[in-house]
């Protein structure tokens, strides 16, 4: 089974509904998640993460890029990188903004990064547009690729909830990741067992 940790931060609880969307996606594939909102960091966090086997980043695009809390975790992992304790990890992301398009790219850019300085692999979207599918479904209805991108109205999240296309772009991509997780866990299971 696929071990997920999907580690957030969300003030205003509209990247925290996409996070938990995005888990929804990932237990309906089988995999097993685990949701941590950094914003209130609980003493397991960093366990959670070290025994991952997938590690999905979530934050808010503020001014272009992560959120300085999310940027807080991310320079907090750095005793992580130096013994690049999570390389060989899958890693994958997604953000939420009041614009439809809003930089959003810079933000997956980031998180991407990250990724990469910790020696693990990306996972993309793998949610093809609807305006391409012809589905109907309106699902990644920005044509993001790189990562999940998903946008909701500011105001209270009971009333400024991320779209359901954008509900249902979130589960796709969580069963998505899942998907790849379990082959990637299964691979190095059978590399291991192999050697």
């Amino acid at each position: 089974m696929a071990n997920i940790v999907i580690t957030y931060h969300s003030v205003n609880h509209h990247t925290e509904a996409v996070a938990l969307e995005v888990a929804k996606g990932a237990e309906a594939a089988g995999a097993s998640v685990i949701v941590h909102n950094i914003e209130n960091p609980v003493e397991r966090l960093w366990s959670d993460l070290a025994a991952a086997d997938c590690i999905i980043f979530g934050s808010p695009t503020y001014m272009g890029d992560v959120s300085a809390t999310f940027k807080k975790f991310a320079e907090e992992t750095s005793k992580q990188w130096f013994t690049q304790a999570w390389a060989g990890k899958l890693a994958a992301g997604f953000t939420n903004s009041g614009n439809p398009a809003g930089d959003k790219l810079a933000t997956l850019q980031s998180m991407s990064i990250l990724a990469a300085q910790h020696g693990m692999l990306w996972v993309n979207c793998g949610v093809m547009p609807s305006v391409y599918t012809g589905d109907g479904q309106n699902l990644n209805r920005f044509g993001h690729y790189l990562g999940l991108a998903t946008q909701s109205a500011n105001g209270p999240v009971s009333e400024t909830n991320p779209a359901e296309e954008d509900r249902a772009t979130a589960r796709a991509f969580g069963a998505h990741v899942a998907a790849a997780t379990a082959r990637w866990s299964a691979g190095r299971t059978n590399l291991s067992s192999a050697a």
